[in-house]
């Protein structure tokens, strides 16, 4: 395990070791991967939104039993249960909260108060002025390159532009996965950088073997954008059952969509009406239709039939782009310590062309 290497404004805020993020990723960052990432000096997320409140604070609980090193939780900020889970973090003392959608003034205020970093993720300028002038301490920016939930324009582009806009630390995510992106993003004037796919393909991720082995299978053309599973643009693998969504008319998803619906109920535990409430905040924050809404319940179940339960057959698994370059499972202690390092080596040869 390495020393720290690089200061930034992101480890000075939370008070890690090394400008690294893994981020969020249902059903994938757990407290073992988010063990891992802290105890290697990065910054390690939990993914709530698969969660329930009782198995969130049963996250909580166990990775503070595993490392004393900070580490933040991913929360929906429309989600109806959002001001309790934030609670959850202030009674166990979280050090970071990052959320998917823009949380609301009086939100970020009660984690602030309570000395909770918050990092909202962001996917355009005038999103990060927004969050920035309700108090946000940070922000992530996730270019198209990136897996889940996405946007068209590439990070080398999305990036400058939110750099210009706010003066807090700015977190790069999109197509990172060695120590030579995170020199370039340190020297756009990122404070650090997020990963996903790269620490989805750790041994310290509990995704299945036999689908990490898939994931390796795939070359740079192997992810697709697609808003057919979930009704807004979503990269994942291109596998048989994308392709088959993709040429399936809306008619023909509707009992397989109901079915996941009913599924994703059973799963996590949800009433109809806290069912309804989310949708209806789904609705109101991001604009979805009634059918993209009933949509969006089938991301869970399809992606934990992979990530969870192995199923190599069940050809939704979010991905980024960066998949295609990666051909190893280290430890995230290795996987972080030769990110670093790298990066040192580029910026220190970077400085010596300068004149």
């Amino acid at each position: 395990m390495i020393e720290q290497l690089l200061r930034t404004p992101l480890t000075d805020l939370v008070g890690v070791r090394h400008p690294v993020v893994q981020t969020g990723m249902g059903w994938v960052s757990g407290p073992r991967l988010v063990t891992g990432t802290a105890n290697a000096g990065g910054l390690g997320i939990l993914a709530s939104a698969t969660m329930s409140l009782e198995e969130l604070e049963r996250a909580i609980v166990e990775v503070k039993g595993r490392t004393d090193q900070p580490f933040g939780v991913n929360l929906r900020a429309d989600a109806g249960d959002a001001v309790d889970r934030c609670d959850l973090l202030v009674r166990h003392g979280v050090k970071v909260a990052s959320f998917a959608l823009a949380p609301k003034p009086d939100l970020i205020k009660r984690l602030k108060d309570h000395g909770i970093v918050v990092m909202p993720s962001v996917g355009a300028a005038r999103h990060a002025e927004k969050v920035a002038a309700w108090g946000a301490d940070a922000v992530m920016v996730q270019g198209g390159e990136g897996g889940g939930h996405t946007g068209p324009v590439p990070t080398t582009l999305l990036l400058p532009t939110v750099l210009d806009a706010v003066d807090i630390p700015v977190v790069a995510a999109g197509g990172f996965f060695d120590g030579r992106g995170l020199a370039a993003a340190l020297s756009y004037g990122a404070a650090g950088v997020g990963m996903g796919t790269r620490f989805l393909l750790t041994q310290d991720s509990a995704v299945p073997q036999a689908v990490k082995d898939l994931y390796l299978s795939h070359d740079l053309t192997g992810t697709v954008v697609t808003a057919k599973v979930d009704g807004m643009p979503h990269r994942m693998l291109r596998t048989d059952l994308v392709a088959e969504l993709e040429e399936t008319g809306a008619v023909r998803r509707v009992a397989p969509t109901v079915r996941r619906t009913l599924e994703f109920k059973r799963t996590s535990g949800m009433s109809w009406a806290q069912l309804a409430r989310d949708g209806r905040a789904m609705r109101k924050a991001q604009g979805r239709t009634l059918a993209q809404m009933t949509l969006a319940a089938n991301t869970p179940v399809m992606l934990r039939a992979g990530l969870v339960e192995g199923d190599t057959s069940a050809g939704v698994l979010a991905s980024g782009q960066v998949v295609g370059v990666i051909d190893d499972l280290p430890t995230c202690e290795e996987l972080i310590d030769r990110v670093v390092t790298r990066a040192a080596a580029e910026l220190r040869r970077a400085s010596s062309c300068v004149v």
